[in-house]
């Protein structure tokens, strides 16, 4: 199981640069419900609800959401093993909640959220040939 946070999801969507490998959308992709609201807030921003609604409604259709449960909400009470914003202490609440039920590798770009998820043993998605591999994947 990948966890996919809102950096992936967008990269893919707004088709930047750094695109996700093909074989990532072949996994079982789950995120927090928090994922789909950070992206139509970007897309609404920057004014592409309407150019990119059709991508980003497939994009999103292929992810299962979690919702934010009390235990999650707990758990992005808690301190962290390493400093993180806000909404990344909910992201990795959603991947420590889902640990609990298997196996969960980080898929993200952000490297702060990617620090963090390693310190807490949750394997990273190699995004690109310089990514290694790391418990899990």
């Amino acid at each position: 199981m990948t966890y996919i946070d809102t950096s992936v999801v967008l990269a893919h969507i707004l088709a930047e640069d750094r695109q996700p490998p093909t074989a990532l959308w072949d996994d079982v992709l789950v995120a927090s419900e928090l994922v789909e609201y950070e992206t139509w807030v970007r897309l609404n921003r920057l004014g592409l609800t309407d150019s990119h609604r059709e991508v980003a409604d497939a994009t999103l259709g292929r992810l299962r959401f979690v919702a934010m449960a009390p235990e999650v909400l707990a758990r992005a009470r808690r301190p962290f093993p390493v400093p993180i914003r806000t909404l990344d202490a909910l992201h990795l609440a959603t991947a420590v909640y889902l640990a609990g039920m298997g196996e969960v590798a980080m898929a993200t770009y952000d490297e702060r959220l990617g620090a963090a998820a390693s310190a807490l043993g949750l394997g990273r998605y190699p995004l690109s040939e310089h990514d290694v591999s790391t418990p899990g994947r």
